[in-house]
């Protein structure tokens, strides 16, 4: 079962707009000494729809590396083309990922029947677990209840991001799936109410910035220490806005440039924070107590 705040990585870019191996990995490193409970590279947050195949690889096998098994890596896998998300999906098996997290199949609008049939041609193909992940707002299909538990009883289909932002989902999929099924958020600004209604946890881009909050209020839940919940969660309501008044990962990368990790550089169509979304997100940081 993967749990707590599991961190959806950036991708730091150096100047020339080459991935910067270094960064990266020691931004993998303070992340696992922050706390973080697990990562994902090479997803959205990861921009992951301007890397190339060789670099989505790359991506992966640099995380594994530096993480060496001290926290799982659900590296991201996903395509709207179900043989290249097989083929992706086995690679990240071959760099020795821990799961994937495969985002439904955009712009192409597969039926329900569909969404089944692309899903279980990867769990077929692969042998790591399988994560779905659920975000209506980006791949514009939004998975049923009904077709998540028929692939709940494949063997490697082990849980959902759900990002669709709808607070009866996680009690209405527990009870179609059972406990067992792995129920994490995708949306940072409702993780209280989402653990309320049967989550486990957060795949998350705030823990870019705050990733010992972010675990700090999983673990205060876990505990059941509420009133330290609910105060872990005040704090982060700044930044959890802040980093969505832009696209993400737009507002997040100049987040994590502040911090000294790396460059704000994007890949275009994507183009660095407005000088009015840098002021909101140093604003929110301060008041979490992350700037000075």
């Amino acid at each position: 079962m993967f749990s707590g705040s599991i961190t959806a990585l950036i991708t730091p870019f150096a100047k020339n707009g080459q991935i910067d191996d270094a960064s990266f990995q020691r931004f993998v490193e303070w992340q696992i000494g922050q706390g973080s409970n697990g990562l994902v590279p090479s997803g959205s947050t990861g921009e992951s729809a301007t890397l190339s195949h060789d670099e989505h690889e790359r991506v992966i096998r640099l995380c594994v590396e530096a993480t060496a098994g001290r926290v799982p890596v659900i590296a991201g896998t996903g395509s709207n083309s179900t043989s290249e998300a097989i083929s992706l999906t086995k690679a990240a098996q071959a760099c020795g990922a821990d799961a994937a997290l495969i985002v439904m199949p955009y712009y192409n609008k597969p039926s329900q029947e569909g969404l089944y049939q692309h899903y279980k041609a990867i769990h077929d193909s692969v042998g790591i677990p399988i994560i779905i992940y659920n975000i209506p707002g980006r791949s514009v299909v939004d998975m049923s209840v009904e077709t998540m538990a028929r692939l709940a009883k494949l063997p490697r289909i082990v849980g959902v991001k759900d990002a669709t932002a709808d607070l009866t989902r996680p009690t209405r999929t527990r009870h179609a799936i059972g406990p067992d099924f792995c129920q994490l958020s995708g949306e940072d600004p409702t993780i209280a109410a989402f653990l309320a209604q049967g989550g486990h946890g957060c795949i998350s881009v705030t823990a870019n910035v705050a990733p010992a909050i972010c675990t700090a209020l999983q673990a205060a839940w876990r505990s059941g220490n509420l009133t330290e919940m609910a105060r872990l969660r005040d704090l982060l309501v700044p930044l959890n806005s802040a980093l969505f008044v832009e696209v993400n990962p737009v507002p997040v990368k100049y987040a994590v440039s502040l911090l000294g990790f790396c460059d704000p550089n994007l890949r275009l169509p994507l183009i660095e924070a407005s000088p009015e979304t840098r002021v909101t997100v140093e604003a929110a940081m301060r008041f979490a107590g992350i700037l000075n």
